[in-house]
């Protein structure tokens, strides 16, 4: 990478070594607007299917807007906000919350649009480049200010004088063009290579998802013989297998109580309750959970219990049913009224993990999905009854400790594709975001040829 012929001390520790024509000043010299919108009056009862978009934290990402739930506003309420119109060229930050300090910019695609109260708008001059600044406020440079400068005791939080103090490189408006084109095209390349990449860790799950369901259902022996089960979702099974019921293998379906909790996650010093997306993954999670007020620990009965089941007996249609094995007993953590976990009964000859992989399985998830009920579209409810009348298959227990044998070694093979895969994603990032500040800082000299 070629470099500009001499460097000067920024006299900004985060910024270091700047070329030796450029300067430093402070971010409110680019700019003629730094300010936000409002919550409109009725909140999320005022919003429309279709209107004028009104732009939230959930839709700045970097690299883009993304508008596939944004909400809309009429017209007369856009109006009433007039302050916080979004224009082309104007730059979006989150200053509230998890998302703080995303951002990206508006360009004439978007046509009219609005910003609430977590979105800040930053409107450069016309001598500033919008996409250089939005690179220098995603690089290092600019993130490490938004961290240094979040206010607030129970939410971070940035302030508009804050931001407007930020300190940035200043160049002129051609070079500003010039490193803008050039990281445009390059961060493009990556993010590529990263969606690729993202791409094929989707194609290992779905490998996964096809491994427990052949093993579950068809059993390790690719030339056993079949029969019909009888059971709909189910179809063809080995001969020497059985269909039972899961009230023959499961004499209980234990659950908690609604308890009263926190925002932060119980550690060994607090007892915790669990959260439903502890079992989001269709792997038992103990870190999703919540800590328990001491008043409520009273009421806290259910401890996760090694060698059961956890269940998420209400949820949306897509995650009602989602399950975990349970490898160790826990000493801090309890279940909610939303959680079941399994009790089963004395003497069946049943390996609990291989049940773990059939109720983890996709035709068992969806008919789950099918069985579970509810009046709202996007909530439903598993019954005990209901659950424990579903049939699955059944082999011996050696048959069963083989399937988890099989399914065990095969999906670790896999995941260590996985993590070498995730691993490229990861220096890949880490490149971007290196070469972003490299650039926006003139350690890394963009030529007219490399802009091009």
């Amino acid at each position: 990478m070629e470099r500009y012929k001499k460097y000067k001390d920024s006299g900004v520790e985060w910024i270091g070594e700047i070329p030796s024509e450029w300067d430093v000043k402070k971010l409110k010299c680019f700019i003629s607007k730094a300010g936000s919108g409002i919550t409109p009056r009725g909140g999320a009862s005022v919003y429309q299917l279709t209107g004028i978009p009104l732009l939230r934290s959930q839709n700045i990402h970097f690299g883009g807007l993304k508008l596939d739930d944004v909400a809309y506003i009429t017209q007369e309420i856009h109006d009433e906000m007039s302050n916080s119109k979004v224009f082309s060229g104007d730059i979006l930050l989150n200053i509230t919350g998890a998302s703080i300090g995303r951002c990206y910019y508006v360009t004439d695609s978007l046509g009219e649009a609005n910003v609430n109260q977590h979105v800040c708008i930053l409107r450069p001059i016309k001598k500033f480049s919008t996409e250089f600044l939005y690179f220098i406020l995603r690089s290092d440079i600019g993130q490490e200010q938004i961290n240094f400068e979040q206010t607030g005791s129970g939410r971070e939080g940035l302030n508009f004088e804050a931001l407007k103090n930020f300190l940035i490189p200043s160049i002129g408006l051609d070079e500003q063009t010039a490193i803008a084109n050039y990281l445009d095209r390059k961060t493009a390349q990556i993010d590529k290579l990263i969606a690729q990449k993202e791409r094929l860790i989707e194609l290992y799950e779905e490998e996964k998802t096809a491994i427990i369901n052949r093993c579950v259902t068809k059993g390790i022996d690719p030339d056993v013989r079949l029969k019909d089960s009888g059971i709909d979702w189910l179809g063809d099974i080995p001969e020497g297998w059985e269909v039972k019921k899961l009230k023959f293998l499961i004499s209980n379906l234990e659950s908690g109580v609604s308890v009263n909790s926190t925002d932060f996650p119980a550690s060994d010093q607090s007892y915790g309750v669990l959260k439903t997306s502890c079992v989001y993954k269709y792997v038992f999670e103990p870190c999703e959970n919540k800590e328990i007020w001491q008043s409520e620990l009273i009421r806290a009965k259910i401890k996760p219990r090694k060698g059961e089941i956890i269940i998420s007996r209400m949820n949306t249609p897509e995650l009602v049913g989602a399950s975990g094995y349970v490898d160790k007993d826990f000493e801090y953590l309890y279940l909610p009224d939303r959680l079941w976990q399994t009790v089963f009964k004395i003497g069946v000859k049943i390996d609990t993990k291989w049940l773990s992989y059939v109720l983890k399985s996709i035709r068992f998830r969806m008919l789950l999905s099918i069985t579970a009920k509810g009046a709202s579209p996007s909530m439903k409810n598993l019954t005990q009854e209901d659950f424990l009348k579903i049939t699955v298959p059944f082999p011996d227990l050696d048959e069963q400790i083989a399937i988890v044998y099989r399914i065990k070694t095969e999906i670790a093979f896999i995941n260590a594709k996985i993590a070498k895969t995730k691993k490229i994603i990861e220096l890949q990032k880490e490149y971007r975001t290196a070469l972003i500040s490299e650039v926006v800082t003139g350690k890394i000299k963009v030529t007219r040829e490399a802009a091009s």
